[in-house]
């Protein structure tokens, strides 16, 4: 088996992927400082698996404790980076945080991967790096615009960083652009964990219909769509973990074209803030509580992808609807709950 080391393996997409890689053949290990996750995904991994994976507790920002994972683990064949803080308001509020842990942790890792000569490297990045596009669906050549937030910023540096640094050495990348990534694994031991207020719009969704949230704010119904209402791509978050499974045995094939690919992770459908709301309460028969607020700084007005080519090359096909997103989060929110009165009722027969 292959060894894969997947950063930020204790995060939404990240703990999904793992799974996938176990799933098709792969050794997974993780690094997560678990700063911003929740270890308790690694558990859901292995109830679903079988397989206990190990996370290294380290911050990819410290070299030398990211370097000693590299000089334990002197066969990794590839990684996959996810590990990057992701939230667009905080990076508006706080835009130096922003830069330094997403662009530190990078450097820091490629810098191993340049040493240890690792084959294969996997770059999560964002539609964020479209900006405000001027026609949809966005290919890969669409032309990036200024981004709209500085999480937007460190994609498109994040890129610019892989693709120069692809150029010169031995290894071969791929960046994925991925859409608005939402649902859980259909088992329910996998989903999403915000901290603090969600920042995504399904796990809001699912946090106000089970009343953690008091009242769900939409952020405008006065942009240039059919509602008002912002356009995304909603990619269930199993069709995503799958697309870099696909991705390393692509570069494991010797299949790429270039020695830094892009593809475009999406369904290929423009979906409104207000519509994915509609469609929560239809499959759950739940009634959202949620009012019209003003437009938030950082959101892009509308976008959704153009995914030929990672159909095409990567043989990738989105398998999940809408409806299954919305039914997955729903019954993942309702785990949760289940988790925490369990847990409630066991500190009360201790006390």
């Amino acid at each position: 088996m292959k060894k894969i080391l997947v950063t930020g393996g204790c995060g939404y997409i990240g703990s999904h992927t793992i799974l996938d890689l176990i799933e098709n053949g792969f050794e997974v290990i993780s690094v997560d400082n678990q700063s911003r996750s929740n270890s308790k995904l690694l558990d859901g991994i292995e109830k679903i698996s079988g397989v206990k994976v190990k996370n290294y507790k380290v911050d990819l920002c410290d070299f030398d404790d990211t370097h000693a994972i590299f000089t334990e683990n002197d066969d990794i064949a590839g990684v996959i980076h996810f590990a990057a803080f992701k939230a667009v308001g905080e990076s508006v509020d706080k835009p130096l945080l922003y830069f330094h842990n997403n662009l530190s942790s990078l450097i820091n890792l490629l810098r191993c991967v340049e040493e240890f000569q690792t084959p294969h490297f996997v770059f999560s990045s964002s539609c964020t790096v479209y900006g405000n596009p001027d026609a949809i669906p966005v290919t890969e050549q669409t032309p990036m615009k200024t981004a709209e937030s500085p999480y937007g910023m460190t994609k498109q540096m994040g890129e610019e960083i892989v693709s120069s640094f692809a150029k010169k050495g031995k290894t071969n990348c791929i960046l994925l652009r991925y859409f608005n990534p939402a649902g859980a694994h259909p088992t329910a031991l996998l989903g999403e964990f915000p901290i603090g207020r969600p920042q995504n719009l399904t796990p809001a969704i699912t946090q106000t219909a089970m009343g953690k949230i008091p009242e769900l704010t939409v952020y405008g119904n006065d942009y240039p769509t059919r509602d008002g209402s912002c356009i995304r791509d909603f990619i269930h978050v199993c069709d995503l973990a799958h697309a870099h499974t696909l991705a390393i045995k692509y570069l494991d094939a010797g299949k790429n074209s270039s020695s830094c690919d892009v593809f475009n992770l999406g369904t290929g459908n423009g979906i409104t803030v207000l519509e994915a709301i509609k469609a929560f309460e239809k499959q759950t028969g739940q009634t959202l509580n949620y009012k019209i607020g003003p437009r938030r700084e950082g959101d892009v007005v509308a976008i959704y992808a153009n995914n030929d080519l990672a159909m095409d090359r990567l043989g990738w096909k989105p398998k999940f609807s809408l409806d299954d997103i919305m039914s997955s989060a729903w019954k993942w929110e309702q785990q949760i709950k289940q988790d925490e009165e369990f847990f409630s009722r066991q500190n009360s027969s201790l006390n």
